[in-house]
């Protein structure tokens, strides 16, 4: 239990009460918890500001899910594992394979609860490609509107990358949360534990 108020407070920015509400115990449990493993509490400018933070839409994860949604969770959290960017503060999801980034936005959509304002997707094509045609592409795969797309990456075409070329670029879904980015690793990292 320590190790999780740990990861909730110093990791997740979550504050004592919503750690007592999660883990379904008092808030001076918490506290004491806290106290007598020396884990240090934010300053006041600190609090201030995660306190202001909170209004704004981010997200939010499911409790109590499912079979289903147990499955789409692991498989969530293994895309990510595996085509996941590993640095930084946002989460950054890679791949050309329209299935994948359809489970993967779903994981984000229905387990971890996502704004949908705030989702952006970043093209990565060739010069020769139709750039508009490949945004209103992946803009329908993953319903999310053109308005979201930032500038994309378009590089020179040459030739001899003909037979190696994806033919409907490649993307990255980016949400820009660390706290989100931090609760996935941590559920990767419970993973490795596990099997290890």
């Amino acid at each position: 239990m320590i190790k999780e108020i740990k990861n909730l407070y110093l990791d997740e920015k979550r504050t004592v009460k919503e750690i007592a509400d999660e883990l379904g115990i008092s808030f001076w449990k918490v506290y004491s918890l806290m106290q007598r493993n020396h884990i240090p509490r934010r300053g006041c400018s600190e609090a201030n500001y995660l306190h202001y933070d909170r209004y704004k839409a981010k997200f939010f994860i499911k409790k109590n899910i499912d079979t289903k949604n147990e499955y789409l969770k692991i498989a969530g959290i293994m895309l990510y594992w595996a085509e996941g960017t590993k640095q930084g503060d946002t989460v950054d999801f890679a791949n050309s394979d329209p299935q994948m980034i359809k489970i993967f936005l779903r994981f984000l959509r229905e387990i971890c609860g996502i704004a949908e304002s705030r989702p952006r997707i970043y093209l990565y094509a060739f010069s020769d490609q139709n750039i508009e045609e490949l945004k209103k592409y992946w803009s329908k795969v993953t319903q999310i509107p053109l308005a979201q797309f930032t500038k994309p990456y378009i590089r020179k075409f040459k030739p001899n990358l003909k037979d190696r070329r994806m033919p409907y670029g490649l993307i990255h879904v980016r949400y820009n949360d660390k706290r989100l980015l931090a609760r996935i690793r941590s559920w990767q990292k419970d993973y490795i534990e596990y099997f290890s």
